[in-house]
This record gives structure tokens, C-alpha cells and sequence, in this order.
């Protein structure tokens, strides 16, 4: 098969794997759950699935195919910068079959236009990146369905198996030595703008931990005070701790003999010790580092653990390598609907053996989302720039609901400090 075939090839495995997960998201649920706002934090499921062909519409058929609009009169109704997500359901939205049929006529016109395209040419077009930006663009609105379906009350609609366990031990630090490396990247073609350009980076020798903060370790914090004194916490952390009363991750609850439970999904069960803890804020993060008498990394301090071999001085896609995620490299893709164990996962270390940068849980970084030097908006502004030096934090690693089109090693995720609805969890870091 030529180089374009197997680019082609992966471009229609890719957007086939997506369009599947967004189906699985919304085929479980009746009219009123998919209509239902379940959270203000979040649109309804129906919204996330016309919007899903809306985008495809706009830069795939449109834009790339140059065919004919599908449904030029919901554009402003899918506009995501048009309507707050606490106003959609007032909006005259798609029923579920209306947007069901809306999608997959959409994508009907997709496969005649990937098989007609030389993904090549003009720098959208160019390595197939409007398509990989299209299913990057879908899974992570399917990872914010998950999230969706984590904050809906009912009984379970959705199933997994569970992680592998831990094969390995995953305590203690690694030290990563001073020096430059080369962040970001120039050469990956379905990069997303943000992740650009490539970028020569200094960073001083610090230490990491080995694996994120676990369910245990997270107790012992709760146990000794962690949410009852105020050292711990930034003033603007504490103020919001205070406000909205928090006492443990979301979806924690404490039985009257002390256990602890966690909601995932319509299912409660106790709280594994050795399960990377989720659902916590980046003030709640900070504050647990402060505890322990660390910090947060920055993302560049995370970036060059989780991509710089110091044996080469090379930087690679993943920590393991430059070889696509499987099943015994990372917990990614919502085939489980949980963190696995720490651990879990030898075959994705990094070379200074790091675990679990990739999959399980978004670890928050001390770092602003701010830009490269060098950043260039592309395709278009509402992707980054318009987010860029707001009230942001990075995020960096992807988590067990994140597909691995859209998690590497120069993958940057940001939200709110306060958010913890997200699948965010926790890796400690300090000054050597």
C-alpha cells in the first residue's frame, strides 16, 4: 500500500473509532436523558452529538470537500461560542433521531471526500489534518459526554472491565537532571496549534514522582486536616474550598464508620487505595502537594519526563516511544471506566521510569496556558487563542476517557482551577 493508502487507511480507522464511541455514548440513553441537562457545567448529550457533525460539516464537507452545505441553518445553533452551555437546552435543538440522522449524513459525504482527497496540498489538507483534527475534535467532546454521563443520576448504562492490576511496584521519585530539550513539536501532523512550534527548553533538575497521587494517599491528606487548614491552601484555593464546602474529591462519600465510597457511572463501591485519585481541582492538587511537602510540576518539567531520553537527548511521541498506545501501554480510550492501579502499566514507563504519564488521569500542572513563542493560530482562533492567558490551568497525559488521537506527549489540555468534574488527577514534584 503506498504512504497516501496508509494514510487514508488510518484517517478512516480513526474517524470510524470515534464515530463508535460517539454512538455508544448516546445509543444508552432514552429521548429525555439525551435532551436532560444533568449538569450546568455541561451541554446536553444531544447538543455534544449535532455539534460533533456540525464541525465535521463546517471544515470537512465545506471547507476541505468544497461540496455543498449540509445544514447551513444550525450553524449558529452548534456554534459553541454562541450559547452557554447552561442555556442549550432552551435552544430549538435536533431531536435524537433528527441528530443522529444529521451526523451520519454528514459523514456519508466525508468517506466519498477522503476518497477523492490526495491529503495534500494546502496546509489543512496536508498529512490528512483537517481529518485528524475532526476526530481529535469529536473525542474529546466524547470524553466530555463521559464526563457527562459521570455527573447523570440513574442506574448505569454504561460497562466496561475493569484495569489490569498493578504488575509492578510504583513508589518513591525519579530525579530528571538539569539541562535543555526540545518542547512541543514542528514534525506531527495532526499536532494541534497549541503544541507548536517546537522549541528549544531549559529546565532545572527536579524530581518527579514515579506515579500519581493515589486514593490512599489522598485519604492520609483528608485524615490529617488536608481541608481544615488554610497553610495548605493558596488564598484563592482556600476562599473556593470555604465557598463550596469541599471535604473530599467529587463523588467521595464517607459512611458513619469511616470508609470511603466513590459514584463512577450509576455504580458506588469502596475507594481503592491504590487507585490514582480523580475528580479533584487544581486547588485541591496543590494544596495535597503542599502537604506532602512537594508541588506541582510545570508542564515543562512534565513534558520532559514523560518525552526526553537522556541516553539519545532524543524526544519521543510517548514516553515508551514513538509507537501508537496499546492495551499494555496506557489506560486510554474508555476501555475501562476507571484509573487502573499504579503499576498497571511497565511497558508505558518512560525511560527514567516514570509510569502512567499517559492515560488513567489528566495530572494538573502549576503552569499557566499560555503560548509558544513562536504560536500561530490554525485552522482557527477559537481552538487556543482564545483561551491563551485566561484563567487556565494545563493539564498534561490524557485519562482513561481519552482517545489516543488526542493524547501525547505534547498534548495540552486546560480548564478552570476549580473544575473537577473532569477526570483530573494528581503527580507531585519538588526543587533538587
Amino acid at each position: 500500500m503506498s504512504s497516501t493508502g496508509q494514510l487514508r487507511s488510518k484517517v478512516e480507522k480513526t474517524l470510524t473509532r470515534s464515530r463508535a464511541r460517539s454512538a455508544a455514548l448516546t445509543d444508552c440513553l432514552d429521548g429525555t436523558d439525551l435532551l436532560a441537562q444533568h449538569s450546568p457545567l455541561m451541554s446536553p448529550l444531544v447538543w455534544d452529538l449535532a455539534h460533533i457533525g456540525s464541525q465535521e460539516e463546517l471544515w470537512l464537507v465545506r471547507d476541505v470537500g468544497g461540496r455543498e452545505p449540509v445544514r447551513p441553518d444550525i450553524d449558529e445553533l452548534y456554534d459553541a461560542f454562541k450559547h452557554t452551555r447552561s442555556s442549550r437546552t432552551a435552544l430549538p435543538l435536533l431531536s435524537p433521531e433528527e441528530a443522529r440522522a444529521y451526523v451520519s449524513s454528514v459523514r456519508d459525504k466525508v468517506w466519498d471526500i477522503l476518497a477523492a482527497s490526495p491529503l495534500d496540498g494546502r496546509r489543512l489538507e496536508r498529512d490528512g489534518f483537517a481529518f485528524g483534527m475532526i476526530a481529535q475534535h469529536e473525542q474529546q467532546h466524547d470524553e466530555t459526554m463521559l464526563a457527562t454521563h459521570q455527573l447523570r443520576t440513574g442506574p448505569a448504562v454504561l460497562h466496561a472491565p475493569p484495569p489490569p492490576p498493578a504488575r509492578v511496584s510504583a513508589q518513591g521519585e525519579v530525579i530528571i537532571e538539569g539541562g535543555e530539550f526540545t518542547m512541543g513539536t514542528t514534525l506531527d501532523a495532526w499536532a494541534l496549534d497549541n503544541e507548536r512550534p517546537a522549541h528549544p527548553r531549559f529546565v532545572p533538575t527536579f524530581a518527579i514522582d514515579v506515579a500519581p497521587v493515589t486514593n490512599g494517599q489522598y485519604v492520609e491528606f483528608i485524615a490529617q486536616g488536608g481541608y481544615e487548614r488554610s497553610e495548605l491552601w493558596s488564598e484563592r484555593g482556600w476562599l473556593h474550598r470555604a465557598t463550596e464546602g469541599l471535604i473530599a474529591p467529587q463523588f467521595w462519600e464517607r459512611d458513619s464508620d469511616g470508609t470511603w465510597w466513590r459514584r463512577a457511572f450509576g455504580v458506588r463501591a469502596p475507594v481503592r487505595p491504590d487507585q490514582p485519585v480523580v475528580h479533584v481541582s487544581f486547588f485541591e492538587a496543590e494544596a495535597y502537594a503542599r502537604w506532602a511537602g512537594k508541588r506541582l510540576p510545570t508542564e515543562a518539567e512534565w513534558e520532559k519526563a514523560a518525552r526526553f531520553d537522556p541516553s539519545t537527548g532524543a524526544v519521543r511521541k510517548y514516553p515508551w516511544g514513538d509507537a501508537e498506545p496499546t492495551e499494555v501501554h496506557a489506560n486510554l480510550g474508555q476501555t475501562h471506566l476507571e484509573p487502573a492501579d499504579v503499576g498497571a502499566y511497565p511497558a508505558g514507563a518512560s525511560p527514567q521510569g516514570v509510569q502512567q504519564l499517559i492515560g488513567d488521569v489528566w495530572e494538573w500542572t502549576s503552569s499557566d496556558f499560555e503560548p509558544y513563542s513562536g504560536f500561530e493560530p490554525f485552522p482557527y482562533a477559537e481552538y487556543s487563542e482564545v483561551f491563551l492567558r485566561g484563567d487556565y490551568k494545563v493539564l498534561r497525559g490524557g485519562s482513561f476517557g481519552t482517545d489516543e488521537v488526542a493524547c501525547r506527549g505534547t498534548f495540552r489540555n486546560w480548564d478552570h482551577p476549580i473544575r473537577r468534574q473532569i477526570f483530573s488527577g494528581i503527580r507531585c514534584a519538588r526543587d533538587v
